[in-house]
Order: structure tokens, then sequence, then C-alpha cells
């Protein structure tokens, strides 16, 4: 485990408006790339880790805005590191972006439920890789919504699963337009596709996601998405009606 050059002393405040970020991986060449790119670009490095434990108290210690987190490490794994770090992020400041090998790993969706806002492919570009940590500090979810659906019907299996007595519990706060956002929110459609769905303006469509991530508690849309499928709202396959989709 390696501290910035920089001598960071855990203040998000004393280095102003720069990103910072935590790199988390059991590969000292993927650390080492990861934090040249983001060096190179103006990202702080504030710490690197080889294994879960490490980036839980490197976070501790350094609050960065962004941990690169990779899910496969000895000791504790990224899953729970992931969710040891953001329990702790009272304030909702830390965002988790996952690393892994191959696509649509079964892990990144236990990583999603989990809190991270997105995960990248280890063979990302450079160019992406600082795009990602650039686009999860803003509040945006990494991932493309159709890659979420992609992902999170492939590894929800509700059919598995218990149906609950009151499908839609969680989500008894929400307006009924809130419920039909969230509807089409999970089936894929991005802000521009729901403002024409709807009749809406995209700030409108903003303003209804960034309240039903409010009530929800919830970080980004993949976490909404998320439980839009395990609330029962949405079932893997359908769409916003309940429908099943065409293949």
């Amino acid at each position: 485990m390696a501290d910035s050059v920089n001598g960071s002393n855990g203040s998000n405040g004393s280095n102003g408006d720069r990103l910072r970020a935590v790199i988390a991986d059991d590969q000292a060449l993927v650390r080492t790339g990861f934090g040249m790119i983001l060096s190179a670009d103006g990202i702080e490095v504030t710490a690197e880790a080889a294994d879960g434990a490490e980036a839980v108290a490197a976070v501790r210690r350094t609050r960065p805005d962004v941990v690169l987190m990779d899910i496969r490490m000895p000791g504790m794994d990224g899953i729970e590191a992931t969710r040891r770090i953001l329990a702790e992020d009272t304030a909702g400041e830390i965002r988790v972006i996952i690393l892994t090998t191959y696509d649509l790993d079964h892990y990144v969706y236990a990583a999603l439920t989990a809190g991270a806002s997105g995960f990248l492919l280890k063979d990302v570009t450079p160019e992406h890789l600082v795009a990602a940590v650039r686009l999860v500090r803003s509040g945006d979810a990494l991932l493309a919504p159709t890659i979420t659906r992609r992902l999170i019907e492939r590894f929800a299996r509700r059919e598995e699963a218990v149906p609950p007595a009151d499908p839609h519990r969680d989500l008894s706060g929400l307006t009924p337009r809130e419920l039909e956002v969230l509807r089409l929110l999970a089936t894929g459609l991005s802000n521009a596709e729901l403002a024409e769905r709807l009749f809406l303006s995209p700030t409108t469509v903003k303003t209804h996601i960034g309240r039903i991530l409010s009530k929800l508690d919830l970080r980004d849309r993949v976490q909404a998405v998320v439980l839009a499928y395990e609330s029962g709202l949405i079932t893997p396959g359908g769409t916003a009606d309940g429908a099943p989709r065409d293949t």
C-alpha cells in the first residue's frame, strides 16, 4: 500500500476542487498504470491498496472522491470493501467504480447492489478511464442504461426468489408519475428518451429522477434500476407495462 507522494492529510478541502482517487487492485502493474494515467490528467491518487482491507483503511485515511475497486482480491474482496466504504460514507460523497476482467461478471451485480456506481473492464482506454472517474464524481452513473438493464436482467434471477408479500413496499413514497419514470428508467431509456416518451422537458425528467433518488435514499440511477427489479416494479425481460419485451 502506498500513500500519495503529495502527503494527503485526508481533507478534501485542503486540495480545493482537485479530484482525488484511491486505486485498489491486487496487481501492482494495474495500480501503477492506472495511477500514471490519472495523475497525468490532474487527478490525485491519494493511496493504493492491494486488497479490500487496505482499500477500506485508505479511504478512511484519505477521504477520496472516487475509488477504483478490483473485485477479486485476497482476503477481503472488492464487494465487501465497497459495502463497508459506502456504509461509512454517511454524507454520500464517495463513488466506487468496480474493475473487472470480464464483461457481465456476476460479481459486478453484487457490487452494484452494494452501492457501486458502475464498472469498467481492465482493458479500458486511458481516455475512458479518466472520463469515467470524472463522470461518477459528477453524480452520474457510469453504465449506459441498456448495459445496466442487460446486467441486471442476467443476474437478478427473480424467478428463483420468493415473491415479496408487497412487491412495491419500498416504493410507496413515490408519486404515480415518479413510479412511471422509474419503470421507464429500468427498461433502459435515457433521459432524452424519457422526456420524449412522457412529453416532458429534459430538465423536468432530471428533476423527477433526482426526487426518486432522494426519496429512496439512492446514490444514482444504477441503484434505482436495481431497486426497480428487486422490488418487483419491473421484471427481467419485461417492459415498463409488465409485458414481455420483443426479442
